[in-house]
């Protein structure tokens, strides 16, 4: 039971996060406020919110679930996957999602305290600045950047074939509900793969100029995106993409079946 209840929680937080996101960016795209963010912006926007440090502390416990939720699939396997090499590699990416999640929860509470800078500096360009100044730097960077881009694919590829779907148990649904909420799920599957395409596209820029400030994360990609010709509609395209991911984020957290059985059971 421990265990669907961190899937089910982190889905919901992780949807919550990405909602933010997505309304923020839709505002800037309409010209009625907002701001081009992407996880970290969206966790101080929660909390500037009436009651902001309670729905941020909800935030917090719901991410440290997903992020728990994500090392549990890689290491306990509760779905019990095949042990081929493509199942080993989504292991390994669900122990490096578990690892930044649980970051990202730990800037969470770091906000709650009020000991969180707000746009304290581009962690992208600092690590990408690190990862430059190593043996090779340049094409590490290019490596990542590729990773990224093959990552978008995989999810537009996975939008195409409507993977997702199998996961879902949407019986209670009726046919016209759940062809809807499909075609939504695949908008926001695609246009989380279209924002990876272009973040990875950045990174190999970053090594082929050797400058750390061309790699760019969530908020950077968004405002590059704005400051396009008709960057605008561009922006509210992906600010809608994203919005239709939370969705599917949502949708998760309710209608997928995930292994009803304890964190006891997992590990015996």
């Amino acid at each position: 039971m421990w265990v669907e209840t961190l899937a089910r929680a982190g889905y919901a937080a992780k949807a919550v996060v990405y909602g933010t996101v997505a309304v923020l960016a839709i505002q800037t795209a309409i010209g009625s406020g907002g701001k081009t963010t992407g996880s970290s912006g969206a966790l101080h926007s929660i909390g500037a919110q009436p009651f902001g440090k309670f729905l941020l502390t909800l935030v917090a416990v719901g991410i440290f679930s997903y992020a728990l939720w994500r090392i549990v699939q890689a290491i306990f396997d509760p779905e019990h996957r095949k042990t081929d090499a493509k199942n080993l590699a989504k292991r390994a990416g669900y122990f490096f999602s578990g690892l930044i999640y649980g970051a990202l929860g730990f800037e969470a509470i770091a906000i709650v305290n009020d000991s969180a800078s707000q746009g304290g500096g581009n962690s992208q360009s600092d690590w990408t600045a690190k990862l430059l100044a190593q043996p090779f730097g340049q094409w590490l960077v290019a490596l990542v950047g590729a990773g990224t881009i093959g990552l978008g694919l995989y999810r537009l590829y996975r939008a195409y074939k409507v993977k997702f779907r199998k996961k879902l148990d949407l019986t209670e649904l009726s046919a016209k509900t759940q062809k809807w909420l499909i075609r939504i799920c695949r908008f926001g599957i695609a246009a989380r793969g279209i924002i990876f395409i272009i973040i990875g596209g950045f990174f190999i820029q970053a090594s082929q100029q050797y400058d750390p400030n061309k790699a760019k994360g969530l908020d950077g990609t968004l405002q590059a995106l704005a400051q396009q010709s008709h960057g605008k509609i561009i922006l509210g395209i992906v600010a809608f993409g994203l919005l239709a991911y939370s969705i599917y984020l949502f949708v998760q957290a309710r209608y997928r079946q995930i292994p009803n059985q304890s964190l006891s059971d997992v590990t015996s």
